[in-house]
């Protein structure tokens, strides 16, 4: 019981936690993205998300001005910028913190297509669950928890002149 109870209250292992999780975040965002971006760049990347582009408002658009090819390298190129951004939060957490905004955006318009697009859920006995194709997008609510989390550090790090990669100090009783 001594045990639990100094695990469960003792500040250093929080801190600790604390400290590793935002740089695991950010660069599991970063690594993510960027590889989603550069996918973008392939016939079978643009192919796979014309249904999911050309059923959606908020993008369909695009199709107006380039074809499927064009609006998939578009979207990478904008993926890749993000990545490149929120990388930067070394050098600029002002930059960073932006990239993550953008990360935000990106991945709630991702989220909507398990609206706008038809077949993401289906019917499985008595449950509706997601097709292939919808739980493959509702991975995005876990990015989006990331990247909103290092927004929320890039803005604290901006605020206080910060470039550490330390997103926390260590808490008083650990000192």
């Amino acid at each position: 019981m001594q045990f639990a109870e100094k695990l469960f209250t003792d500040q250093r292992i929080s801190d600790g936690l604390s400290r590793g999780a935002v740089p695991i975040l950010r660069f599991g965002l970063i690594g993510i993205i960027l590889w989603l971006g550069f996918f973008k760049f392939t016939a079978a990347e643009a192919a796979a998300i014309e249904p999911l582009l050309s059923n959606n408002p908020l993008l369909s658009w695009l199709y107006l001005i380039t074809d499927v090819q064009g609006a998939s390298r578009a979207i990478g190129s904008m993926e890749i910028v993000i990545a490149i951004l929120i990388a930067s939060r070394r050098v600029t957490p002002t930059l960073s913190a932006l990239g993550s905004l953008g990360a935000i955006g990106m991945f709630l318009t991702t989220l909507s297509f398990l609206i706008t697009t038809p077949g993401m859920f289906e019917r499985v006995e008595w449950l509706i669950v997601p097709s292939s194709g919808g739980a493959f997008i509702i991975k995005d609510v876990i990015l989006l928890g990331a990247a909103m989390v290092t927004a929320a550090e890039a803005f604290r790090a901006v605020k206080s002149r910060e470039t550490s990669w330390v997103p926390y100090p260590p808490s008083r009783a650990s000192a």
